[in-house]
């Protein structure tokens, strides 16, 4: 056998992997727990995978050697590549010839964790209901337009608003909600038992610039520590008000991811 192939990986030859760097790799054991998608391996001599790519309309590459995967991607399918910042600039650099140019690239975006839990924050945070949907759907389409740049309102209102209530059927969507104001909310893109990736941390405008966001992000931390070792975000760099947010809690900086979006 070759020292390396590339293979189909079993599930257990992913969580393996995902288990040398569960903070990175959240969402790629999440997807692989949940039966999602589809994987492509760098085998080594020894079993062992050296990278790892999932491949749908978000490409998530990771590990060395990533330029191997670029024969696998879907050129009219493909919508992003994002994970690892050293894992995505050399698949991107690989295959940038076969796919559009991007709207848009997201280098050097900080990965942030926490493991200890902040001060409580005494907030009305709780678990999001069926029942607060038609209040979430705007919350969560106006958190997505401004972190991809897209308004999925526009694109699939049909398709996004069942994301969303599947995503508190699911439970991994949190809200503070008074007076009809969002105050705080946040969903978990991804679960696994290592890790929790939160995603759209969001305030209305109208009750930013006091405390809330702090308040409900501590609390949503430490109600997820409660069930998990870590919880981990990551960020756009010029996003100075939630880097500002992520560190006032605690949350520190653990690697880089980078985004290339088509």
């Amino acid at each position: 056998m070759t020292s390396s192939a590339l293979i189909e990986p079993t599930l257990d030859q992913v969580l393996e992997y995902c288990s040398r760097d569960p903070i990175e790799r959240v969402f790629l054991e999440d997807v692989a727990r949940r039966g999602l998608g589809r994987f492509t391996g760098i085998e080594q001599a020894d079993g062992t995978l050296s990278a790892l790519c999932h491949v749908g309309a978000n490409i998530v590459p990771s590990g060395s050697g990533c330029e191997t995967f670029a024969g696998v991607l879907g050129r009219k399918q493909t919508r992003m590549i994002i994970g690892e910042s050293n894992a995505v600039t050399a698949l991107w650099e690989a295959a940038r010839a076969a796919l559009p140019p991007p709207r848009e690239d997201r280098p050097a975006q900080p990965v942030y964790v926490i493991d200890t839990p902040p001060e409580p924050g005494g907030t009305g945070l709780r678990a999001a209901r069926p029942k607060d949907l038609d209040r979430l759907v705007p919350a969560c389409a106006a958190a997505h337009e401004l972190e991809l740049g897209v308004d999925p309102m526009e694109r699939d209102p049909d398709g996004f608003r069942w994301r969303t209530l599947a995503q508190i059927e699911e439970g991994r969507s949190w809200v503070w909600l008074e007076d009809d104001v969002v105050l705080f909310k946040a969903e978990a893109s991804a679960w696994t038992p290592s890790a929790v990736q939160v995603q759209q941390v969001w305030t209305d405008p109208e009750a930013r610039r006091s405390g809330y966001g702090n308040r409900g992000l501590r609390d949503l931390c430490r109600l997820l520590l409660e069930r998990t070792p870590a919880v981990t975000l990551f960020v756009r760099r010029e996003n100075a008000a939630a880097i500002a947010l992520y560190e006032s809690v605690g949350m520190r900086r653990a690697l880089e991811y980078r985004s290339v979006l088509f």
